[in-house]
């Protein structure tokens, strides 16, 4: 039986939903938008949230408000197939893969209140015991780069790990400072993105430093279809693995070469039985797995960090503290691996 059989036939009773607006400045030059999506029913709620990245998209969307009637009585499978048929935009996204971030935040949203309603926690519906999840913190070093930003961190909490955006301002003094801290276990060449705040282009020289310079470390999202920049890295196809491709087991079996890992990203997924059948696929197969997150400002990031502490624990999971993502984060977060009690029903880390 697959992962999404075990659940699929939950029964969920939805009343209403509404939407609740999220809002924080993670830098100067960042403010980051989230929307709640609340699911009610039976006296109970279940909560997802929805990573878009477009102000505006947030914007519409809470305006118009409960738009859609999905009041009734349905099993779990049959709420996700509802909503993956509707347009749960009232006005198209920027980008295409928004939809799948919206879609998310229902089909979590509907999970954590069929589970709620049937007094039951995630991992025994799954029949897996969670354990102590491993994060890594994800950074940027600026521009001009500098290695400030993970000593700063580093004086928090000595024993914390980290993936770290390369650009191609990087140079040979700061990699070789870089890999002088010993806490560096990823590296996200950002490859595969385009339009974005982040882009990186195709760089052979930065990636065959990188990989000389980590030779143990993953090395996240190259872009191998310059052919000197595939050339670069030709020697570590055992260390390559994927996110931004990723949505679904086509796109691993599409992959040039085999990966040992790839990035599970649930909000890139959309879908609840997509990412159950994946992680049946990536499982039978020995194919690895690992997860990040959206910069999230609600439960979000909490139920990503669930679904690797049931899946994946023992991975370079990408899910620090939300906290992390602040320019300074406080002292006192929790070490890795992050360690709670999931005996309350639901779909929610403990304490959202």
């Amino acid at each position: 039986m697959g992962t999404f059989d075990l659940i699929a036939e939950l029964p969920l009773t939805v009343e209403r939903y509404e939407l609740e607006g999220l809002s924080k400045e993670i830098s100067p030059e960042f403010t980051r938008r989230c929307t709640l999506v609340k699911l009610h029913g039976g006296g109970f709620t279940g909560l997802g949230e929805d990573v878009v990245y477009q102000p505006e998209d947030h914007d519409i969307f809470e305006a118009a408000g409960a738009v859609h009637d999905l009041s009734g009585s349905w099993t779990l499978a049959e709420f996700c197939e509802r909503t993956e048929q509707l347009d749960l935009f009232p006005a198209p996204p920027e980008w295409e893969v928004s939809r799948l971030y919206r879609l998310w935040a229902f089909h979590s949203a509907a999970l954590d209140l069929a589970l709620r309603q049937a007094k039951l926690p995630f991992h025994r519906a799954v029949g897996r015991p969670p354990r102590p999840m491993r994060y890594v913190a994800s950074l940027r070093l600026g521009e001009p780069p500098s290695l400030e930003p993970v000593t700063r961190r580093l004086a928090l909490d000595p024993t914390l790990r980290f993936k770290l955006d390369a650009t191609s301002s990087w140079t040979p003094e700061l990699l070789e400072a870089l890999v002088g801290t010993g806490a560096v276990d990823s590296i996200d060449f950002k490859g595969l993105y385009r339009e974005s705040i982040v882009d990186q282009p195709a760089d052979p020289v930065l990636y065959r430093r990188v990989a000389q310079a980590f030779p143990e470390a993953w090395l996240e999202d190259p872009d191998l279809s310059v052919p000197a920049a595939a050339a670069a890295l030709a020697d570590a196809h055992e260390r390559i693995t994927w996110d931004v491709p990723i949505h679904s087991i086509t796109d691993i079996e599409a992959l040039e070469f085999k990966p040992r890992m790839v990035n599970l990203k649930p909000s890139r997924i959309g879908s609840l039985k997509r990412l159950c059948e994946m992680y049946d696929h990536c499982e039978a197969r020995g194919i690895g797995a690992y997860s990040g997150g959206q910069t999230e400002l609600g439960v979000g990031r909490g139920q990503a960090q669930y679904l690797a502490a049931v899946f994946h624990p023992d991975t370079p999971n990408d899910l620090a503290p939300r906290e992390y993502n602040q320019v300074d984060p406080p002292a006192g977060l929790p070490p890795s691996p992050l360690r709670a009690d999931f005996s309350a029903p639901g779909f929610r880390w403990p304490g959202d």
